[in-house]
Formats: C-alpha cells, structure tokens, sequence
C-alpha cells in the first residue's frame, strides 16, 4: 500500500467514527506517514512550514486522536 492509500484509508477510518476531515488534520497524516519524529512538537514545526495556521494544541489533539484509534505509535517515535 503507497503513502496516498495509507492516508485515504485513515480518512475513511476517521470519518466512519464520526471525525471531520479538516484541511489540518490532511497535512498532518500526510506528513506522519513521509516522516519519522521523535516528538509532537517537531511534528507541529514540520506541519508550521506549509500551513502556518496550525495551532501546537491541534497537532497534540489530533495526534491523541490518531494514537487511539491505532493510526499512530506514540512511542520513541510518532509513526504511521
């Protein structure tokens, strides 16, 4: 499976719980599944380079989101 079948798949999981799509919530899963990271706040610096509206509380909620829903492991390393 690529990276745009990964994140289709997570946004039809998301949606069939009842989440919205929102733009940010896009970029994020996008970025997750191109990267590595060893924390939530170098996930917020990354996705602060293409939309600079993203708030730090965002990021940390949808990452919360996407670890409870087994999209993400929020271990050493926040990964798809």
């Amino acid at each position: 499976m690529n990276k745009e079948e990964r994140v289709e798949e997570a946004i039809v999981l998301l949606r069939e719980k009842g989440y919205r799509i929102t733009n940010q919530r896009r970029v994020l899963l996008k970025l997750i599944i191109d990267n590595e990271y060893s924390s939530v706040k170098e996930v917020y610096y990354a996705v602060k380079k293409i939309d600079q509206n993203v708030g730090i509380a965002t990021v940390y909620r949808t990452i919360q989101l996407l670890e409870s829903l087994n999209l993400v492991k929020k271990e050493m390393t926040v990964s798809f």
